[in-house]
């Protein structure tokens, strides 16, 4: 039954997975609710996790520096090159990506 459940919320997530431009999530930046997921993970799993609240796995990358809030100067960076990201929002929380 753990897994229908998972399975599910996995597929609400990459339903809800879109790309978008960097500067209209400026609010979720300066409100700290922007969350930087390395290219090196997939975001759905990341998203995943953050839905569970598996704790364990979140924390665990955020020590690896593989899930953080976005640095300021990544945020500058996107914001002057008016980059576009991947984006999954997992409240109150919004996972972004850089495009591959």
């Amino acid at each position: 039954m753990t897994e229908i459940i998972n399975d599910t919320v996995k597929q609400q997530i990459v339903a809800e997975t879109s790309k978008i431009d960097w500067r209209e999530l400026q609010y979720f930046f300066a409100s700290g609710m922007a969350i930087y997921v390395s290219e090196q993970l997939d975001l759905i799993d990341v998203a995943s996790c953050f839905a569970d609240d598996n704790k364990i796995m979140v924390e665990k990358w955020m020590n690896d520096k593989l899930v953080m809030p976005v640095p300021d100067q990544q945020a500058k960076a996107w914001y002057d090159e008016d980059a576009t990201v991947w984006a999954v929002v997992v409240k109150p929380w919004v996972l972004v990506q850089p495009l591959k």
